[in-house]
């Protein structure tokens, strides 16, 4: 009988090592044997909604806040049955960003919390969330802070104070992790924490 997949979010600010971390967890536990992939939300190339989300972070279209919310939430219900049919298959999935950020980013601009959770009901929750902690006066010092949309001092400073009010209305087991130290370190707090989370029998959705 094939052993579910873990499903992992890593989530945070804008250049708080999302990436990086998602990518060291998977040499890891591929070292024990144990088949990943990574994903990222938003998928901006093989989904329709990806390139108009594209184009938005880019500058390129003008979209209220309402419709771009609802956008990046559609895109994670386009890949809902690809993330099913990987976990069920024994996958562990590794995610960079996931319905926190959603939810966070659009509640930082002033809408109501609730309704940015409302198209997410149904979504499949994680077993784990790690919260990469970081500052948002520090990442803006990152290389290539500033490329897109999202990535100003302001803006993640309110992105930032979201995310303690999203974690608080979503029971959810989160780690957060504080990254004022070496990639290694942390990579090395991540490990210790993924040794004692155990497969759950059930999916469990928002």
């Amino acid at each position: 009988m094939t052993v579910r997949g873990h499903f992992i979010v890593f989530e945070g600010g804008d250049r708080a090592g999302k990436s990086t971390q998602a990518k060291l967890l998977q040499d890891f536990l591929n070292s024990k044997s144990v088949k990943t992939e990574l994903v990222k939300y938003p998928e901006r190339t093989n989904t329709l909604t990806g390139p108009l989300i594209q184009n938005y972070l880019a500058g390129k279209a003008d979209l209220s806040d309402q419709a771009i919310h609802l956008l990046f939430s559609a895109n994670r219900w386009e890949l809902q049955s690809s993330l099913l049919s990987k976990l069920n298959s024994g996958i562990t999935v590794i995610a960079d960003r996931y319905v926190y950020s959603g939810i966070a980013y659009s509640h930082a601009k002033g809408l109501d919390l609730k309704w940015c959770l409302e198209p997410d009901r149904g979504l499949i929750k994680p077993d784990a969330v790690f919260y990469l902690s970081l500052d948002p006066t520090e990442a803006s010092k990152r290389s290539d802070y500033g490329l897109e949309k999202y990535e100003n001092l302001e803006f993640q400073t309110r992105v930032s104070a979201s995310f303690s009010s999203v974690f608080k209305q979503l029971s959810q087991d989160i780690y957060e992790i504080q990254v004022h130290k070496s990639i290694k370190e942390i990579a090395d707090e991540i490990s210790s924490i993924m040794t004692l989370i155990d497969s759950k029998k059930n999916l469990i959705t928002f």
